[in-house]
């Protein structure tokens, strides 16, 4: 009865991300319409806008055939490094780093690019490499290789955030695709080790001081401790139903910093309280099942990899957010995807999206025919 109401292509969309996403996006809109103290700009409207047009782009990927994604995995790779190399050479600076390209008409930050980037690069590779070479060690120096080259130069910006994002979907990828797990402890085993030397030698002051801050947050709570401190207030203030909307004092008063980018959750809380908070997670939940359904339904090694590590991508930036924003983590700059007001994220996250719809419309079409 469906079919014969709804034409087709409408009906094959993957509704069942697209609403519950639509929901979380409109949410987020409201969110960012009372932290402007009632008004639409200069953030509300922007982010309503981008999210309609980044939703045209991820239906546009997800009509992508299976053979162009894999076909153009290494090409996209090597033109992200080389735009990566180009921003560490002639880069716009700004906040002390050095991250963006300005093209004229608009101004792009590849390192944002390369974590999907890095992603499908790693999906072509283990779909390729026989099964039986998977676990040999002579099979991860390239992998390493790749991985290497664009973390490396995302650090020198300096990134650490963004870096540790590459080498997390990367990381998900190669635990996917049957990596024996033992290395994986092996390597957790050696960052331990490695950690406290990097943290004295290879750190900036700034990031030494948030990972001081993230032990001790109140032992300087007006200075660089101010941005945890804040923002658990805010949140705890919020109790189990929030002060109102448009009520956040937190935010209104600017006690609150970057309440409408990296905190915005902590803003939310604040005026939605608890309830708020496990919409906010339910939707997430929803999603991210959705990606790893997509990814274990997948018709081949190839599309489960992707599928499963850009739903990799999407988790870390969730989870490295909310994290960060409960004192439970450094604070590293990085948003709440759909939530935060900011194009180079939502970018990003609707990249991976859009690739699962890909992985997904493969599946109901029998994938390997690609279109």
């Amino acid at each position: 009865m469906r079919a014969g109401i709804i034409p087709a292509p409408i009906a094959r969309q993957p509704w069942q991300v697209i609403l519950p996403l639509t929901a979380l996006v409109l949410f987020g809109t409201a969110v960012l319409y009372s932290a402007a103290a009632g008004n639409i700009r200069p953030w509300a409207l922007t982010h309503l806008i981008r999210f309609g047009v980044f939703l045209v782009m991820a239906l546009m990927i997800a009509r992508l055939p299976r053979d162009l994604f894999k076909w153009s995995a290494y090409p996209v790779y090597v033109g992200l490094v080389v735009l990566l190399v180009l921003v560490d050479l002639i880069g716009g600076i700004g906040g002390g780093s050095q991250r963006w390209l300005n093209l004229g008409f608009m101004t792009l930050q590849p390192s944002e690019l390369m974590k999907p980037g890095i992603v499908l690069a790693f999906a072509r590779f283990y779909a390729d490499l026989p099964p039986a070479l998977t676990p040999n060690w002579r099979s991860l120096l390239p992998a390493a290789g790749l991985l290497a080259v664009p973390a490396g130069l995302v650090m020198l910006q300096p990134d650490l955030g963004t870096g540790l994002a590459i080498t997390f979907g990367a990381a998900a990828v190669m635990f996917m695709a049957g990596l024996p797990l033992r290395w994986f402890i092996g390597a957790g085993a050696a960052a331990a080790v490695v950690a406290p030397i990097a943290f004295f030698t290879l750190l900036h002051d700034y990031q030494r001081n948030r990972v001081l801050v993230f032990l001790d947050p109140e032992s300087d709570p007006l200075g660089t401790g101010y941005h945890i401190t804040q923002s658990k207030i805010a949140i705890g203030s919020g109790g189990l139903l929030g002060k109102g909307f448009g009520q956040g004092s937190q935010s209104h008063l600017d006690y609150l910093p970057e309440a409408h980018t990296d905190f915005v959750f902590a803003t939310m809380a604040e005026e939605w309280g608890l309830l708020g908070g496990l919409f906010v997670l339910a939707i997430f939940a929803l999603i991210l099942r959705w990606g790893f359904a997509t990814a274990r339904n997948a018709p081949d090694r190839f599309s489960s990899l992707l599928a499963a590590g850009m739903t990799c991508t999407v988790f870390f930036y969730i989870a490295i957010n909310l994290m960060m924003v409960m004192g439970l983590a450094p604070v590293v700059g990085i948003p709440l995807p759909f939530m935060s007001h900011g194009g180079s994220s939502m970018m990003t996250n609707m990249i991976c999206l859009g690739t699962i719809m890909a992985v997904d419309r493969w599946s109901r079409k029998g994938g390997l025919q690609g279109s």
